[in-house]
């Protein structure tokens, strides 16, 4: 197993003039290798990662301008030619299967700034860390490497001001004991977090919506400031900063209720919710959003791992909030703006997010959809050759509503 520790790094001021131009000399490096594979892939050539390394190792030496190149660790502008590859890799993996995959795209300056630190080159002695960088090359950082195993390598990227390491370890196992062995549905929403199916219902910490009129503002100030002078450099990290703690406000509240789910239940059933999909509605798209569904899902995965947890996911189709949880009648319609849900079946009245919540922790109990078939992939046949465990056993299982 791989876990990455993400320490905040305490760089001096000539570090961090090295990780900046080694960030840049990667996304240079990253761009020149895209521009490159798309003429050579539309001139009807066969371009690949290896092919365009020694390209661009020989052009580095024979073009004068591309001196500065050499400015940083050399495995710094090596690395994206192996990403790039993966990155294609994974685009005709997705295109061959009908799925619509992401074409690869350029990058741009101060946006997830980053570069690679191989395994050879980096060494940790406590609350330190050593790379290739000017002077002694030791980084002093804000806590220790909590993983003991092999470092398989880092990434140094920067979020508004501060700079960041993210060591990946290899470790034979690395389990932490449950607190309890209960099962729950959580239904995620935008008025609240989660409602669990004990009735507890978690806010969230909406941090996008409460910076939102201080985002605007320094935005606006910062439009208005003439380009390449100093006031523009300095009002546009102020604007990186508000953005990176509007970032780490929701992460924050995620890990602290994933973590909770995980060491709590021996089973949290959820919803397979299509977040692309539902953000195309521009008036549910910023709220949406700012809940983070999609990192919370990213988290309770690897958590679930961590803990022995198993995670029981609904299909897409499950109409877990039109489907009464105590007979199983199910409604035709439901609007959005109906908070109560009323059985006419059996008399039963909830909360909608509520009732929901109950449908998926049924589905937890059982290891079956609501109406007691088999659980299954979308394809309809069974999820264990997938990789995917009984409910017995940590790991992600899938449930599907017909």
């Amino acid at each position: 197993m791989i876990l990455a520790h993400k320490i905040a790094l305490d760089p001096t001021p000539e570090q961090r003039v090295y990780f900046a131009k080694a960030a840049g000399t990667a996304r240079f490096t990253w761009n020149w290798a895209l521009a490159e594979w798309k003429r050579q892939y539309e001139a009807g050539e066969k371009p690949s990662y290896a092919k365009l390394s020694r390209q661009f190792t020989r052009e580095i030496k024979s073009n004068p301008e591309l001196a500065w190149v050499k400015e940083v660790h050399n495995k710094v502008y090596r690395r994206p030619f192996f990403n790039l590859g993966k990155a294609f890799t994974a685009f005709f993996k997705r295109l061959k299967k009908g799925e619509k995959p992401g074409y690869p795209q350029f990058k741009k300056k101060g946006i997830h700034d980053s570069f690679y630190v191989h395994n050879q080159d980096l060494r940790v002695d406590g609350r330190r860390v050593s790379m290739p960088t000017p002077r002694s090359g030791w980084v002093r950082t804000f806590e220790s490497l909590r993983f003991d195993g092999e470092i398989v390598g880092a990434t140094v990227s920067r979020e508004g001001d501060r700079w960041y390491i993210a060591i990946q370890v290899e470790v034979s196992e690395y389990k932490k004991p449950r607190t309890g062995d209960e099962i729950v549905g959580v239904d995620l929403g935008i008025e609240k977090l989660a409602t669990l199916s004990t009735g507890e219902r978690i806010d969230g910490p909406k941090p996008l919506e409460y910076y939102l009129d201080k985002l605007r503002r320094l935005s606006k100030q910062h439009s208005r400031k003439q380009k390449g002078s100093n006031n523009r450099r300095k009002s546009a990290m102020k604007l990186a900063r508000l953005h990176a703690r509007i970032g780490n406000i929701r992460r924050d509240a995620l890990h602290k209720l994933t973590t909770r789910l995980c060491s709590e239940n021996q089973t949290v059933a959820i919803e397979d919710l299509d977040v692309k999909g539902m953000s195309a509605n521009r008036k549910l798209a910023r709220q949406i959003l700012d809940m983070g569904w999609s990192e919370f899902r990213r988290q309770l995965d690897y958590k679930a791992k961590v803990y022995g947890t198993q995670i029981v996911v609904a299909d897409k189709f499950y109409a877990s909030s039109k489907t009464c949880s105590r007979c199983g009648r199910r409604k035709e319609d439901l609007s959005l703006s109906e908070r109560k849900f009323v059985c006419e079946e059996c008399g039963f009245e909830e909360n909608r997010d509520v009732n929901a919540a109950l449908n998926l922790r049924t589905l937890g109990q059982s290891g079956t959809n609501a109406w007691g078939q088999e659980s299954s992939g979308p394809d309809g046949g069974s999820r264990r050759n997938q990789g995917e465990t009984g409910l017995d056993e940590p790991g992600t299982k899938y449930a599907h509503a017909r």
